[in-house]
């Protein structure tokens, strides 16, 4: 009954990330706005949503003990953008050798995708800080939790303001197919507009979310019969029930080379959620420097500053992603073992 549920709630999934993408292309060209706007804010925040009110329900609310659901929260807190970081990565890698080939290289927005990953070491490296200093030192907490929100703010006002130059020098959002809405509805002559891309757009992510949730309750159920704790549940298993099926959409982008759409999506998210979810985590639990909290903090800071690295290096191609996936395994392995 259970894998059942997995595999229902995947195909759930993946039909509302091909209908969400197709209608966020259309979204984009109407706009006339940069791949990069689309992908690190548009598609990376909407696809984040869902998987955001897991920390944030899980530490306010009222069942199991404290202790419980502070663990939920912060191991699902750090979770994403670790597995975002390394795993997610590492497969859209290799989706993409699989369609694409091993001598194929990624040719991204550069100065888009250098921004993402600035501002998440950014802000990342001060959520990291935060978890050596004390719990009784309320004014400092708050200082970086503010401090947290504002980078990405000020993330948002630089992403929009290189929208209109990306545009003009042959970066604006396109979308190949038609949308889905208004092929299938084409008997009855249902026009393209505003309001049916955006009704697509709805439907799409209300699939998603749909899916995802029936994703989690799958997964756990499965992780009651291995007797799964609740800090490796938050750590490894929530992030990739929530997060890793609405990053299909990068996938799907990748193997049709549109690498600026695929990277954002994946880095803009990484942004949303290194940023806000931390600041929350810093406010309302104890934060402490355990052992699988600096493992998770290192080893992102060390993936995503190695994709930095990478593509400033110059040719960026599948391969080199593995590296990503190696730092996920060693994640697992300092968690599990």
């Amino acid at each position: 009954m259970t894998i059942g549920i997995l595999v229902i709630a995947l195909l759930v999934i993946l039909i509302g990330a091909e209908t969400f993408t197709n209608a966020l292309e259309h979204l984009g060209a109407r706009l006339k706005i940069s791949e990069g706007v689309t992908g690190s804010i548009f598609a990376a925040v909407g696809t984040a949503l869902p998987e955001t009110m897991v920390p944030i329900v899980a530490i306010l609310s009222t069942a199991s003990s404290q202790t419980v659901r502070e663990e939920v929260g912060v191991g699902a807190i750090l979770g994403a953008p670790l597995m975002l970081s390394t795993l997610t990565l590492f497969l859209m890698a290799a989706f993409a050798i699989h369609k694409r080939g091993w001598d194929d290289s990624f040719h991204p927005e550069r100065s888009g995708l250098e921004r993402d990953l600035m501002w998440f070491l950014l802000a990342f490296s001060l959520s990291a800080a935060a978890i050596f200093v004390p719990h009784q030192a309320v004014w400092m907490r708050v200082l970086i939790a503010l401090l947290l929100v504002t980078v990405y703010f000020i993330y948002l006002l630089l992403t929009v303001r290189a929208s209109a130059k990306l545009v003009a020098d042959g970066h604006g959002t396109s979308a190949e197919e038609p949308l889905f809405l208004v092929r299938l509805l084409a008997r009855i002559g249902v026009p393209e507009n505003m309001f049916t891309v955006l009704t697509q757009l709805g439907v799409g992510l209300g699939f998603i979310i749909f899916g995802a949730h029936g994703f989690v309750q799958g997964v756990e159920q499965l992780s009651d019969w291995l007797g799964i704790s609740a800090l490796a549940l938050s750590l490894l298993i929530v992030p990739i029930a929530t997060e890793l099926p609405e990053k299909i959409n990068s996938i799907l982008w990748i193997r049709r080379r549109k690498d600026t759409l695929a990277f954002g999506n994946i880095t803009g998210a990484m942004v949303f959620q290194g940023s806000l979810l931390p600041a929350i985590g810093i406010l309302l639990t104890p934060w402490a420097p355990r052992r699988e909290v600096v493992a998770g903090l290192i080893l992102t800071i060390v993936a995503s500053a190695y994709l930095l690295f990478m593509l400033r290096r110059g040719r960026l191609r599948p391969v080199h992603l593995f590296f990503n996936g190696f730092c996920y395994l060693v994640y697992l392995i300092t968690v599990l073992v």
